[in-house]
């Protein structure tokens, strides 16, 4: 039985505390009877609570506390993974993981924010949210992968940049801008995944890329629907609204071209299956990483200049 339940999976909570309450009691016919239906009516339950998810719930499921953070997903693609710490500048950012490994015959660089799972770990990992030297590690990281043809693998999983005071003074927004600019130009693939959730410059900082894949239940956008709703509609609790507005969710982003490819998760989110949506999310990095490995080195900056010119769409009065 899963240790937490969010506010739409209720129904099947109370039906798991039900088939938990009878694999406890005596080993009876009438006992194995009443499982056998309680286990029928759940498989139907989960069929229809998660084929019909709205964009608020896939948001509650990309904030689940038991989902996937980038070191699990390193860790299971890439044993090997070796980390590199320090932007050679100032300090070590630990809301940021990167550093060299395999996935299968392919080296890559490996670059991943990374949340804690509790109040202990996420103040170690500073709630996900990088400061400077965070993209300024990163950065170094993508320039040694550049000088070894190491395709690069980044990793979004964040709530946003870190806003503290310290981090404006050492240029929070300089080194996002940074990072676009040496991104846009590295002459090895990179691929973006949005694991969780990829808010604002934070994830933007890590996200320029040639291929852009998401997580089937993840989100991406300029603003949390949290923080949007506070600036249109004074009002934070109307972020589900805000959801609808801001269609960040991938089968959204996959229409405008934001998103190239969706991967595919198992009912209930990749926190149910780790090891299945881990399998799903390595075929298709090998996969890409084939295609996009063929690619003229000297190609890659007016690829990707063709690829962020055509984004979006504008009407004309």
């Amino acid at each position: 039985m899963s240790k937490y339940y969010l506010p739409f999976e209720n129904p099947l909570k109370e039906i798991d505390e039900k088939i938990f309450f009878f694999k406890n009691q005596e080993a009876t016919s009438d006992n194995a009877s009443i499982l056998v239906k309680l286990r029928e009516e759940r498989i139907s339950l989960v069929q229809k609570i998660y084929s019909s998810l709205t964009r608020w719930e896939r948001i509650q499921l990309a904030r689940h506390p038991d989902r996937p953070y980038s070191l699990d997903y390193i860790n299971y693609l890439s044993p090997n993974f070796v980390e590199l710490h320090g932007d050679r500048h100032y300090m070590d950012d630990t809301a940021i993981v990167a550093g060299i490994g395999n996935l299968d015959e392919f080296k890559i660089a490996w670059i991943g924010q990374q949340k804690g799972r509790n109040t202990k770990e996420n103040l170690y990992r500073n709630f996900g949210m990088m400061r400077p030297e965070g993209y300024r590690k990163a950065r170094r990281v993508m320039k040694l992968a550049e000088k070894f043809g190491l395709p690069i693998i980044s990793l979004m999983d964040t709530i946003g940049a870190y806003p503290g005071i310290g981090a404006e003074e050492r240029g929070q927004g300089e080194a996002i801008a940074r990072n676009l600019i040496v991104m846009s130009g590295l002459k090895v693939p990179i691929i973006g995944i949005v694991i969780g959730e990829g808010a604002s410059g934070g994830a933007l900082g890590i996200g320029l890329c040639d291929r852009m894949l998401m997580m089937e239940n993840s989100w991406y956008s300029v603003i949390s629907p949290e923080g949007c709703a506070s600036i249109l509609f004074r009002d934070a609790k109307r972020a589900e609204d805000a959801a609808n507005a801001l269609k960040p969710i991938p089968s959204d982003l996959e229409e405008v071209g934001i998103c190239d490819e969706i991967i595919k998760e198992p009912n209930g989110g990749a926190h149910r299956d780790f090891s299945s949506s881990a399998k799903s999310l390595k075929k298709s990095l090998v996969e890409n990483i084939n295609v996009l490995s063929r690619t003229n080195p000297d190609k890659f900056l007016d690829n990707r200049i063709k690829r962020y010119s055509k984004l979006g769409y504008y009407t004309e009065n």
